[in-house]
């Protein structure tokens, strides 16, 4: 199953280039008999285009797009792999370690940047790239997310509970009790 998410073709940073990678990986995987397409518009005008555009994948139920609103966080984890012309739904995905693969044609920002170097995110940078980088495989999902224990999420938590024991008065004030292990795993 791969999610995909259209580029913001109304937003002021958009690019066209990102529209055509966006067709091209449709079509691209379209063409493989063991893929499901889950699409996300940003709205109906979108939706719209997507069920215009493509009406035999609607039909024969290739392509979908949810009748509802649904869970995001878990639709990406039960995905094996996300397609996304926007920044947050990579970032998510990312962050929950399944594999992404970014359309995105404007100025790519910091985090995505990092993401990428990190191996974490893939740049689809033209037409080529969706045929040599994007792997079209069945993700083996862990019972949990990946990131439960993550160096960040480790980080974040020293950081807060540092910040509450400073917290207390020198002699006898206010005691605070932690519980690591619910949060980031350390007993």
């Amino acid at each position: 199953m791969v999610t995909l998410r259209p580029p913001a073709s109304e937003a002021h940073y958009h690019s066209s280039q990102s529209d055509d990678l966006f067709e091209a990986a449709v079509e691209y995987l379209s063409k493989k008999v063991e893929v499901k397409l889950v699409a996300l518009p940003r709205n109906e005008k979108q939706g719209t285009w997507l069920r215009d555009r493509w009406p035999d994948l609607f039909s024969d139920g290739k392509l979908r797009i949810p009748e509802k609103v649904v869970d995001g966080l878990n639709l990406i984890w039960h995905s094996d792999l996300v397609i996304s012309g926007g920044g947050t739904m990579n970032r998510e995905a990312a962050s929950l370690g399944v594999p992404v693969y970014s359309i995105f044609r404007g100025k790519i920002g910091a985090v995505d940047r990092y993401l990428s170097d990190a191996g974490r995110l893939v740049l689809i940078e033209n037409l080529e790239d969706l045929r040599t980088k994007i792997r079209v495989v069945r993700r083996d999902r862990p019972t949990t997310p990946q990131n439960r224990q993550s160096p960040a999420l480790s980080s974040i938590v020293e950081q807060i509970v540092a910040s509450v024991e400073s917290l207390r008065a020198p002699s006898g004030g206010m005691e605070v009790a932690t519980e690591r292990s619910a949060v980031g795993g350390r007993g």
